[in-house]
């Protein structure tokens, strides 16, 4: 049991951190543009919050499988993410990035933007705005994101199965061990240890989550 929770734990963690500065490069132009290609941008990130996880899974193997031209190449690098630990963590962080790319751009929206006029003004260039002003009055937002998408990763089951398999010790995470669990006979205590521990963690990240929520809902009024 314990060694399926840390290893959820772990590439819960290890795909919010690997999702977050992809998060960034989409947030940013989808929370100042307002151009059709916005939306459609904005349609593609969302794809796998409404896609069964299957699908979604099915489509990571069709792009990452040993036989097709990127997983043969990335095999040849050394690296393999088809049936192996690597694949549950690209399926956890593409299934938990929809919700982290929702928060930051709600985070981003909620600052006042006449401060970066104000940094804009005074000679600061965009990038030197968006590191400086931007991203540290939306900081907490963005961490309240990764926490919940943390929280997503964490639970997912069908993309992970599809794309990295049942593997004893590299891929039974949270999820995948409940559901190997449930076919073997007189193995409910084991469930239901794995079952606490699940909402347990949830509760904790949505918890903190919301915790972050209000900190930065009262920074930003302490600064208007």
């Amino acid at each position: 049991m314990s060694h399926s929770v840390v290893l959820s734990l772990w590439i819960g963690a290890l795909a919010t951190l690997l999702s977050l500065p992809f998060a960034l490069l989409v947030a940013v132009p989808l929370a100042r543009s307002k151009k059709p290609w916005a939306t459609l941008l904005q349609t593609v990130v969302w794809l796998p919050l409404v896609l069964p996880p299957a699908v979604t899974g099915y489509l990571l193997l069709s792009l990452l499988g040993p036989r097709r031209p990127l997983g043969s190449a990335l095999r040849a690098l050394g690296i393999t993410v088809a049936f192996d630990r690597a694949g549950a963590v690209v399926a956890a962080a593409v299934v938990g990035f929809p919700l982290l790319v929702m928060f930051i751009v709600l985070a981003l929206r909620s600052i006042d933007p006449r401060l970066e006029i104000v940094s804009r003004s005074c000679g600061r260039g965009p990038v030197f705005t968006l590191l400086r002003v931007t991203l540290p009055l939306a900081w907490p937002g963005i961490l309240a994101g990764a926490v919940l998408s943390f929280a997503r990763a964490l639970g997912e089951f069908g993309a992970t199965i599809v794309l990295a398999g049942l593997i004893p010790g590299r891929t039974d995470t949270i999820s995948l061990a409940i559901y190997d669990l449930l076919a073997q006979p007189r193995r409910e205590g084991e469930i239901t240890k794995l079952v606490l521990a699940s909402v347990g963690i949830a509760i904790a990240s949505v918890a903190l989550a919301q915790a972050l929520d209000r900190r930065h809902r009262r920074r930003l009024e302490m600064e208007r």
